[in-house]
């Protein structure tokens, strides 16, 4: 995450001294040149103030995905579904930046893993979360302003979904090759 929270540094000090040329690149939406913009809006910021805000939340919640072991894919989930969402959605003529809808995606990926997953630990781990973190969710609800709550609540929307597609991948993970549950205490059967 360090690495992480470094580059976005160095990419908004090169966005400051070209005078937030960059954040050019973000999402339009219903534009196809605006498309690319969901491949950059989550790496660029309005400014210093915008990246903290993000980085507090996302190092704490990346640091956290990362120790699950599937920080890549539920990233590359919800990262596009985020983008998406925002591109098919957000005002017109409007160009959305920032990692929130990431870092919103990181959040309800980590509160309900454990349902999907049906483990008591990471559900534990996620009311932890809730307490913490919970009162951001608001963020998901349409506000006036220049906060791009489509980006939230896709994001969110986004870690939800990543949850529910690796959750079969993890049970499954836990069944024995042959996918019946072991009987705990009785003899296993052996194949060769």
């Amino acid at each position: 995450m360090a690495v992480i929270v470094a580059g976005l540094f160095v990419i908004e000090i090169v966005d400051a001294a070209t005078r937030y040329r960059l954040d050019r690149h973000g999402i339009v939406p219903r534009s196809v040149d605006g498309l690319t913009g969901i491949l950059w809006a989550p790496l660029l910021h309005t400014d210093f103030a915008h990246l903290i805000a993000n980085v507090i939340p996302g190092a704490v919640l990346g640091f956290l995905l990362l120790m699950s072991g599937r920080f890549l894919v539920v990233t590359a989930i919800v990262w596009v579904i985020s983008g998406l969402g925002v591109w098919l959605t957000a005002p017109p003529q409007s160009v959305t930046v920032g990692a929130s809808g990431v870092i919103f995606g990181w959040l309800t990926y980590l509160l309900v893993r454990g349902i999907f997953n049906r483990d008591v630990w990471q559900v534990l781990i996620g009311l932890v979360i809730l307490v913490v973190y919970g009162g951001v969710l608001w963020g998901v609800l349409p506000s006036a302003g220049s906060v791009s709550w489509q980006g939230h609540l896709f994001g969110a929307a986004g870690g939800v979904l990543a949850a529910w597609t690796l959750a079969g991948n993890d049970r499954r993970g836990r069944l024995p090759r042959d996918g019946r549950p072991q009987n705990e205490g009785g003899p296993r059967s052996l194949s060769t």
